[in-house]
């Protein structure tokens, strides 16, 4: 099984902000992959599918971003899951909005999400799967920033951007890290 996680926070107050961008896309992913109708399981919304001839599972963890680990290990100790049968999905202020960016590894590099998974797993070494939301205007708290809704220019950029991350995990999982890598860490045509 691969397990696709999206990084977000619950609740109608959050939706749509560029921290969701990690639930937006394992949205499209499940719709994609045709997977069983959502439930909750591992204190987060869970699916499943079949796609190529792989078994995949989505986890929006609802333990809120900080704290994304406990419900990600709930889910890898209970289907005992290596590292590299995951992959996280998330925000980041550090590359242009709507460029995605895969890697096999690597530090948290800022994202609380991904720092309490790594600090849950042990482990820095599985893939993850960033979407750019650029950095904040001149002024801004990053907090404010980050918990903001798209304006209206990028909202089509982010549209686009977690639809080709929703084909990247599934990509990923067919076919592994580099061959998606390859394809998806470009920048859109």
């Amino acid at each position: 099984m691969k397990l696709i996680v999206g990084l977000g926070n619950p609740g109608r107050k959050y939706e749509q902000t560029r921290h969701n961008v990690g639930f937006m896309a394992a949205a499209k992913f499940a719709a994609l992959i045709s997977a069983s109708p959502s439930k909750e399981r591992f204190e987060g919304e869970w699916a499943e599918g079949n796609h190529g001839g792989e078994k995949f599972a989505m986890l929006c963890p609802w333990t809120y971003m900080n704290a994304s680990g406990q419900s990600v290990r709930k889910a890898v100790d209970f289907f005992k899951l290596a590292p590299e049968e995951i992959v996280v999905i998330c925000d980041d202020l550090n590359l242009p909005c709507g460029r995605l960016r895969l890697r096999p590894s690597g530090s948290a590099g800022g994202q609380k999400g991904l720092a309490d998974i790594v600090r849950h797993l042990g482990t820095e070494s599985f893939p993850r799967l960033r979407i750019g939301i650029d950095r904040p205007p001149e002024g801004w708290q990053a907090v404010d920033y980050v918990l903001g809704k798209f304006n209206k220019d990028e909202k089509e950029t982010i549209e686009a951007a977690t639809t080709r991350a929703a084909y990247a995990a599934i990509e990923w999982g067919i076919l592994g890290v580099t061959p998606a890598m390859t394809k998806f860490n470009a920048p859109a045509e």
